[in-house]
């Protein structure tokens, strides 16, 4: 039977490609010159969707799931040239920040340092952006000042997290808050002028990637982390105990990726406190992203109907115990609040019959990944004859090695049965599996740059459960060549994706 879905009109693929992992001369890629020219990469492709990962502030690992905030963007991001050319910096300082950038490379200082020299002109000269300013201002008062509240107060105690500050502003004592407030107050102004700089520039690129038919898909991971200005401001929506310690935390199971399962550390929800609440904290939450891009990824769909509680003290994942969420009630309340709900449902891992029949009640595209095909017998979902209509197919995630990485991996026997499903075609990895992607009936298919252009797992983006050496992957033109641009547009014309 057919279903209409408002979500994936039509048969379109797409690229998933984290921001950071574009050139450029900075530390990492950014909303610049290079994300302009992928997107007219894109749409040469036929490419309907660019996929990106969360853009959020990151902690020292660097892992975008793992963010200062939920809502903020990340200021290392922003693209001096973009300042420049926008008329933010001045030529001088755009010119000495390119050529010491190039020489040093990744200097989070310097990077700083040009945003207070665009902090000061900007003062200086607020009656030019201030109207534009004053709007993004208004339109973010709802996390805004407290955010930068965390972010300073994080900076003057050494980069602790909240739950080691003192106590009254770890407890946010309301007069410890105001007189916070008072006393770093310019500091506070800066760090709200770098969030008015990052989604100045995303809403530029945004607006060009729509102009030229590209809709963007965010992700939401389904917890904020610990140490983020969310949780330190709403402590009752958390399992938290009076001191502000995690009583139980996130992660999952053993499975497909660790033995040992995955102990994410994020502390779980009170869910009982955010009903109560008529979800508000979710529905502001979904509103605030449905303004930034086009699409949402919700990660760890399974989440929203039961979790895996893993008490604070367990040092791994392995013992754990699965307690119910609302989902049903979440996404009536959502449904209530937004006429439109563009969501696809990250629903991999250990899916129960009630996980998909909460996806399809309120009718959201699941995800399927080829990597995952081949293992079990012929009802494993994600088969290409398995797959739905409804829904998106991946020859990988963000989280997968890269498809010549995972087919190396195998051994030769599993090598030959890829092949023999797949028809023994000609066509070596990874192309053999893009164009099964490509082909199959689900309307969205997405492949990671990485896949496209045919590198091995040096080129991996993130090992899950791993700490180190994550997240830090970037592309370089050069290797981008025109012989694969060309094979994505044939293949989407003939499987009708263009």
């Amino acid at each position: 039977m057919r279903v209409d879905c408002a979500t994936l009109p039509k048969r379109e693929f797409g690229i998933l490609l984290h921001i950071t992992s574009l050139p450029g001369i900075g530390a990492q890629g950014g909303p610049g010159p290079d994300a302009y020219r992928f997107i007219e990469f894109l749409g040469r492709c036929g490419a309907a969707v660019w996929q990106v990962l969360p853009l959020v502030p990151t902690h020292a690992c660097g892992s975008p799931y793992n963010g200062e905030s939920i809502h903020a963007g990340n200021h290392r991001l922003i693209c001096v040239q973009q300042l420049f050319e926008d008329g933010l910096v001045s030529g001088t300082v755009y010119r000495a920040y390119a050529e010491k950038e190039r020489a040093a490379r990744a200097d989070p200082k310097l990077h700083l340092q040009v945003l207070r020299h665009a902090f000061q002109d900007y003062r200086r000269l607020s009656s030019v952006h201030s109207e534009d300013s004053d709007g993004f201002y208004a339109e973010n008062e709802s996390w805004l000042p407290d955010y930068a509240l965390y972010r300073v107060l994080r900076e003057v105690n050494g980069e602790s997290p909240w739950y080691q500050w003192p106590e009254p502003l770890r407890t946010r004592e309301p007069d410890a808050l105001a007189r916070a407030r008072d006393r770093h107050r310019r500091q506070i102004e800066f760090v709200e002028f770098q969030q008015y700089l990052f989604w100045r520039q995303w809403r530029q690129l945004k607006r060009h990637a729509n102009a030229h038919d590209i809709r963007i898909m965010g992700d939401i991971p389904i917890f904020p982390a610990y140490d983020s200005a969310e949780v330190w401001c709403f402590p009752h929506y958390f399992q938290l105990d009076e001191d502000g310690s995690a009583v139980n935390v996130a992660g999952v199971p053993p499975d497909y990726f660790s033995a040992s399962g995955q102990r994410w550390g994020n502390p779980l929800y009170n869910w009982q406190r955010m009903q109560d609440d008529g979800f508000e904290w979710w529905l502001q939450r979904i509103r605030l992203q449905l303004g930034r891009f086009d699409l949402l990824r919700l990660d760890h769909f399974r989440g929203f109907e039961s979790y895996w509680s893993i008490p604070a003290g367990n040092e791994d994942a392995k013992r754990g115990s699965w307690q119910s969420a609302p989902g049903n009630e979440l996404f009536e309340a959502l449904q209530l609040s937004h006429r439109y709900l563009p969501l696809i449902a990250e629903d991999l891992g250990q899916i129960t019959p009630a996980v998909d029949r909460l996806r399809r009640r309120f009718k959201l595209p699941g995800m399927r990944v080829l990597q995952f095909a081949f293992d079990g017998d012929a009802n494993n979902p994600h088969l290409p004859h398995n797959h739905e209509e409804f829904g998106a197919v991946y020859t990988g995630t963000h989280d997968n090695p890269t498809t010549v990485g995972w087919f190396e991996g195998l051994d030769a026997w599993e090598q030959e049965r890829v092949y023999g499903y797949l028809g023994m075609p000609q066509e070596a990895m990874p192309w053999a599996l893009i164009r099964t992607a490509m082909s199959s009936v689900s309307r969205l298919a997405l492949l990671p740059l990485q896949d496209v252009m045919g590198l091995d797992d040096g080129a991996r983006m993130n090992i899950p459960g791993t700490g180190a050496g994550n997240w830090s992957w970037r592309f370089d033109w050069p290797d981008l060549t025109d012989e694969a641009e060309h094979r994505l547009r044939h293949l989407a014309s003939v499987y009708g994706r263009m």
